[in-house]
């Protein structure tokens, strides 16, 4: 029962809510690796559906 408790309180959360004032970093890094996946995949597919004659 006592690890248990060591465990929640060790958590990584200290329980204090911060206010959202924008866009964190993590939100940034996501959103450029998206966009990068996207135009990696729409560039494939291009390629592969290019005709040759």
């Amino acid at each position: 029962m006592i690890a248990v408790t060591i465990l929640s309180v060790a958590g990584g959360h200290s329980g204090v809510v911060h206010r959202k004032t924008g866009p964190e970093l993590s939100d940034v890094a996501l959103f450029v690796v998206a966009a990068c996946g996207v135009w990696l995949v729409r560039r494939a597919m291009r390629r592969r559906f290019e005709k040759k004659d």
